[in-house]
Order: C-alpha cells, then structure tokens, then sequence
C-alpha cells in the first residue's frame, strides 16, 4: 500500500482516486451554485488540490487544442509559428500572478482567505472553460462562417462565466461583501499590473547587465590577443 493511500485512510478517505473524483465532479456545482459551492469548497473541505491542477491543466490544454484544432474558419492562428510554452505561460502566469497578488493585497484588509484557497478557488473557477470551449472547438468544424455567431457568443460566455465565477470565489474566500469585492478585485488588477512592471524591469536590468559583462569580457580578450 502506498503512503499516499495510507495518508487518505487515516484522513477517513477509502480510496484517494474516489475522492479525487468526488471533489473533481464538486467543481460542476460549484459553477452553478457558486455562493453555496465556494463557501463548501473552502470551509467544508469539498475541493482538493489535485482536482484543482486538474482544472488548470485541461484549461491549458483546452487553450492550445483550441489554436491547433478549431476551424480556420474561426481561428486565423499558424499553428507552426505556435510557441506552446509561451501560450501555457499565457494561461499559468497571469493565474499566479493574480492568486499572489490578491493574496498580498487582501491579507492587508482582514481578508480571510490563505494563499492555497486562493488558488483552488480561482482553478475551480475555470471549471467553464474547458466545458465550453471543448464542445464548440468540435462544432466549429461542422457549421459555415454565417452561422459563426454561435461560435461566438458561447466563446464569450464561457469567459464571462469564469470572470463572474473568480469573482465569487474572491467574495466567498475573504468573506467580503459585494463592494469590498468589487473593491479589492480593482487592487488586485491593479497590483498585477505593477508586479508585472517590477519583473519586466528586473528581468531588462538583468539582461542589460549580462550583456555588460560579456562585451567587458569579451574586450579583454580581444586585448590579450
């Protein structure tokens, strides 16, 4: 038996895989009752950590069979000019950015939500996402750009839907009201943005002074020939 089932046993849990499922199908009740659902999901302990990843690794892939698969007709993306690892940067940084930030800013403000409930509030919140764009990938090779609308409208849906469910988890976790969320959801952009800038700066100083010292090196070289 492995230590991994042995610690799910002592926790009351028959089998991890069973309630790896259990706390995965949790994340379609969640999109549907997100007030009950988050508030469970956090203080009842009915999500799980693995669920969460699982999420946010369909929602990757989603994501990068959304730019190979989808119709031409609807997607003017070259797949062979795809840089995969810059499209799944594309989807994990701005989550770990946005789950540092709102935990850094929030933590300020009597929010009660730690940096993990964070986290696997906002990867439920994604649970929309894959649902959607999944079945309208597939039907996009099957309807004509005149009847694109559809393809359309459920692709902002299934965004929206997202944004109104991280916006709950945020309401749930912190126990805020609605204008506080409303609130610290502005901050939390707001801290992206200047956590953003900091790194690119640091990253341009970084470079700027690596390449200082390869030309200073380089120049001494030259001289000692």
């Amino acid at each position: 038996m492995s230590y991994i089932t042995r610690s799910f046993k002592k926790l009351g849990t028959k089998d991890p895989y069973i309630h790896f499922l259990k706390t995965l199908k949790y994340s379609l009740y969640v999109i549907v009752h997100p007030a009950d659902g988050f508030w469970d999901l956090i203080h009842a302990k009915r999500g799980s950590y693995s669920a969460a990843n699982f999420i946010v690794l369909l929602t990757v892939l989603t994501h990068i069979w959304k730019l190979q698969f989808t119709s031409f007709l609807f997607n003017n993306t070259n797949w062979e000019k795809v840089n995969v690892f810059m499209e799944i940067a594309t989807i994990l940084l701005p989550l770990v950015i946005f789950c540092i930030c709102n935990w850094a800013v929030t933590t300020l403000f009597d929010g009660k939500g730690k940096l993990g409930q964070i986290y696997m509030g906002t990867a439920y919140a994604l649970t929309p996402y894959p649902l959607i764009q999944i079945p309208i990938l597939i039907l996009s090779r099957f309807i004509t750009a005149d009847e694109g609308t559809f393809y359309y409208v459920f692709n902002n849906v299934s965004v929206l839907w997202c944004a109104m469910l991280i916006f709950m988890a945020m309401m749930m976790i912190h126990q805020y009201g609605f204008g506080k969320t409303v609130l610290f959801t502005i901050f939390t952009i707001f801290g992206m943005l200047v956590f953003i800038f900091i790194m690119l700066l640091f990253f341009s100083m970084i470079s700027q002074g690596v390449a200082y010292f390869v030309s200073l090196a380089r120049e001494i070289m030259f001289r000692l020939n």
